[in-house]
């Protein structure tokens, strides 16, 4: 017999996967700076709208193959990875905080991240309408549900998520300033600054900090593969911030145990 959290479960998984079909369309369009609202999804080879019976996640794809029904022209895959990919997101959002007030920011903040990652990815953009506008939507989040930074009182918890935007942004900002002049090149990109104070505005200025120290981890690691694969020595850093905000958010409390255990601080 089903129960009421599977059932649940279920319907968020469904809901992602609307969601991440909306994503697909604003991780292609905003790169672009094109509206994500018209014109309506088409097949970019014969220009056909695709109808609402073909445009349903996971389904359409599998029946058709992955190609357009009016021409045949083979559609990325990874449409149906970032929808499988914002889906399993909300079922494990719901499964990991419940169906409490906090779920809701950290979806849009997930949801915000997807699209941050792919567009930094494809064109070396993190679109002004997720970072800036996230940072905006956190900051009002945070005061209108103040348990998203641990506290009970709504302009503490508004000054925690300020307090955020300037520490995160700033972190970043002041490690470009300093890249530049080691490099004498730009090393880090505005809009880098503009999504880790965006990260500040949701998790609050400690797990942005945590964030910031974790990132350059994994980008250094794909860099130096990169460089021997590629000879490129830029990269896009967006997604590694995603990487560090997503650790810190889940596993903040044994990353500071045993910072401060192995460094005799605890």
């Amino acid at each position: 017999m089903m129960t009421e959290q599977n059932f649940i479960s279920i319907l968020f998984f469904i809901f992602g996967s609307l969601i991440g079909s909306f994503l697909n369309v604003c991780i292609i369009r905003m790169a672009k700076e094109e509206s994500v609202v018209t014109p309506r999804s088409h097949c970019v080879k014969c220009n056909k709208l695709i109808a609402w019976y073909d445009n349903i996640p996971f389904i359409s794809f599998i029946l058709l193959k992955g190609k357009c029904r009016s021409c045949g022209e083979k559609f990325s895959f990874r449409y149906f990875f970032i929808e499988l990919l914002t889906a399993l997101s909300f079922l494990g959002l719901y499964r990991y905080f419940g169906l409490q007030p906090i779920l809701f920011p950290y979806l849009v903040m997930v949801s915000g991240f997807i699209v941050a990652t792919f567009t930094d990815i494809d064109e070396r953009i993190i679109p002004d309408e997720i970072s800036v506008g996230g940072m905006v939507v956190g900051v009002i989040l945070s005061f209108a549900i103040p348990n998203l930074h641990h506290t009970d009182f709504y302009l503490l918890s508004l000054w925690r998520s300020v307090l955020g935007v300037v520490i995160g942004g700033g972190s970043i900002y002041l490690m470009g300033l300093i890249g530049d002049f080691l490099f004498k090149k730009e090393s880090m990109g505005g809009g880098d600054v503009k999504l880790m104070a965006m990260i500040g505005a949701f998790l609050g200025w400690k797990l942005a900090l945590l964030a910031f120290f974790i990132a350059p981890f994994f980008g250094a690691v794909f860099g130096i593969i990169e460089k021997i694969r590629t000879k490129e020595s830029l990269i896009p850093y967006g997604p590694f911030l995603v990487i560090g905000a997503l650790i810190a958010l889940f596993f903040s409390d044994p990353i500071l145990n045993w910072i401060l255990n192995g460094y005799g601080l605890y």
